[in-house]
């Protein structure tokens, strides 16, 4: 009975180490960064998708993309701890020790560039190292010395659309960057609001993800105002050049008016109420406009 006990204690611990290394990957920003590059190579070659590519690509980026994520945490893992929001994370709450996460994020972003160079090509690899390298050794000390850091974060949200459309061409095009300039443009009303939502966390471990000298949200409304009329009139640029239809247009359209009179809204009064209003918006709006990209790509 009391091998049995023992037996079943060890299946549990190991249990919970998996599942706390499954949360250190962050999986739902994994699969952000999926959907992203899928859709992309899916616009890309106009649909016509090699599938052994596609999951090849998907992989890398799964892999190179938790790694990345681990080793986020795991830099900021005493800042972390003082966070009521993350204070839960496998590594403040002693659930991994930080030389674990360091290995394992380690042992994902090197599996991840490697297989990317052996499946895919050098372009897609060197892609995915460049955005763990922005993500990790620029955004992150960041954020505790420069408001440019929403800006600067925002580039390793853009770059996989970059590697899942290299991965299916060999090279990066005009109609990537226009892709990725609306990932890009995406991020930055979603990362405001949540700035402001979190600001009294951000506060106390001093990130300036939002300005430091701004309380009423002034700065950060107009600046939401300014993002949001800049992704309505890039959004709709792939259907000017001739890489998706009307209803990619019609769509997108109204996906970034919507977003601009959130932004105007929360500028007129920055609140709890219009920041989380923009932010839960800005998680429907990413996932509507790649479906409208790939429902009407031109073939």
């Amino acid at each position: 009975m009391k091998e049995t006990n023992i037996s079943n204690s060890k299946q549990s611990s190991w249990k919970s180490k998996i599942a706390s290394y499954y949360k250190l990957t962050k999986p739902g920003i994994t699969l952000y960064v999926m959907l992203t590059a899928g859709a992309s190579h899916y616009v890309a070659v106009q649909g016509n998708i090699i599938h052994q590519t596609l999951l090849e690509t998907l992989v890398g980026i799964a892999l190179g993309s938790a790694g990345a994520l681990s080793l986020n945490q795991y830099l900021e893992r005493d800042l972390d701890a003082l966070m009521v929001r993350t204070q839960s994370r496998p590594l403040p709450s002693g659930d991994l020790r930080p030389h674990e996460a360091l290995l394992f994020g380690v042992t994902l972003l090197l599996a991840g560039t490697v297989y990317l160079t052996l499946t895919v090509g050098r372009l897609p690899a060197f892609l995915m190292a460049l955005s763990a390298g922005i993500y990790l050794f620029l955004y992150t000390p960041l954020k505790t010395r420069s408001y440019l850091a929403t800006l600067v974060g925002a580039i390793p949200g853009a770059l996989p659309v970059l590697i899942g459309w290299s991965a299916a061409t060999g090279s990066i095009e005009f109609g990537s960057v226009l892709i990725s300039s609306i990932a890009f443009l995406w991020q930055l009303p979603h990362v405001l609001a949540l700035g402001w939502l979190l600001r009294e966390d951000y506060n106390r471990v001093g990130f300036l993800l939002t300005p430091p000298t701004d309380p009423q949200g002034k700065q950060i409304g107009r600046h939401m105002v300014y993002h949001s009329a800049a992704l309505l009139i890039v959004s709709g640029l792939p259907t000017l050049i001739g890489m998706t239809g009307a209803i990619y247009l019609l769509g997108a359209v109204a996906l970034g008016v919507v977003t601009l009179i959130l932004s105007v809204l929360a500028a007129i009064n920055m609140s709890e109420v219009s920041a989380r209003k923009i932010f839960r918006w800005s998680l429907l709006y990413q996932p509507f406009l790649l479906s409208l990209l790939l429902i009407d790509s031109i073939r």
